[in-house]
């Protein structure tokens, strides 16, 4: 008589990332959120390149048309397509959304794991600095950067020239001053970390603080870093809306906070589409980030995962 012989199927282990990517791949409403971010980031690295004669685009034969086949979105007030400011509006806040977060986040993530793994009087000097910055209100803070920066050009003469007068000011602005909670996160994140036994094993093996700080500690703080970048993005956006309208934003590029400021007194005479067209695009990159970023968190933070 043969014996039957069951095989016990042995579950799959995943890792953080790979099982972060299966949760965000089965959340439908992840998924469609997603998408819309990579089309308006898809219009926002073309949009320069197919409309790059936008400032001579000036047709006073179509001055304040309503939305037509011909433009969708309609004209403004010197006859050019509203679709076309909404598409380089694109351009401008996906850019500055970007590019703060890709200076705030590495400040952030430096300075927090310096202050938590080593402690004293450098972690007293990062406390005192994030302190100090979180108790400035924000957009007083954005505003004094901006005129600071006023005709002001980093690097100059070099490839990585930055004329802080434009959008490289917006968005160097935001990043000197957007990093404070991801260094509050990295620090109380670092200060735990490195009394796991894994840090312990690596002090035991005769590794320096900055090999076991840079090569174990910061390595498992990239999903903070991470949920920060996504979150960060949304905060970036609006604040770039608000110093448009402020007049504090970019000059030669058409954004979605200029539009607003310039149709805002279009709605007395009944010309709404300028205004509608610049706060839903606002409004519907904003929503899916904000999603995105809610069921980004939700995959990679272990203590929000069901497990």
């Amino acid at each position: 008589m043969k014996k039957s012989h069951e095989t016990n199927a042995t579950p799959v282990s995943r890792g953080l990332w790979a099982d972060a990517a299966l949760r965000l791949l089965r959340d439908k409403a992840a998924m469609a959120c997603f998408a819309v971010i990579i089309i308006y980031a898809a219009i926002a690295i073309g949009s320069p390149m197919v409309f790059g004669d936008w400032s001579a685009a000036h047709d006073y034969n179509h001055r304040n048309e309503s939305p037509s086949w011909q433009y969708p979105l309609g004209t403004d007030a010197l006859g050019r397509s509203v679709l076309v400011k909404v598409f380089l509006g694109a351009h401008v806040s996906m850019t500055v959304g970007f590019m703060s977060n890709v200076i705030a986040l590495p400040l952030g993530i430096l300075l927090g794991a310096l202050g938590g793994f080593f402690g004293r009087r450098i972690d007293d000097f990062v406390v005192w600095l994030y302190t100090t910055l979180a108790s400035i209100p924000g957009i007083i803070l954005l505003i004094a950067l901006k005129f600071a920066f006023a005709d002001k050009v980093l690097f100059p003469g070099s490839f990585f020239e930055l004329d802080l007068s434009g959008m490289a000011g917006v968005y160097v602005a935001l990043g000197l001053t957007s990093w404070v909670g991801t260094c509050r996160l990295v620090r109380a994140e670092t200060m735990k970390l490195k009394e796991l036994d894994f840090v312990l094993a690596a002090r035991a093996t005769g590794r320096g603080n900055l090999a076991i700080m840079f090569h174990h500690i910061v390595p498992n703080l990239m999903h903070i870093a991470i949920i920060n970048f996504s979150l960060g993005f949304v905060g970036a956006i609006g604040a770039e809306v608000i110093l448009s309208f402020l007049n504090l934003g970019v000059q030669n590029l058409p954004s979605w906070g200029k539009m607003i400021n310039e149709a805002r007194m279009d709605l007395i005479v009944g010309r709404w589409w300028e205004l509608t067209a610049a706060a839903g695009a606002t409004f519907i990159i904003v929503l899916a980030w904000n999603i995105f970023g809610d069921r980004l968190r939700d995959a990679l933070d272990p203590k929000l995962r069901n497990v």
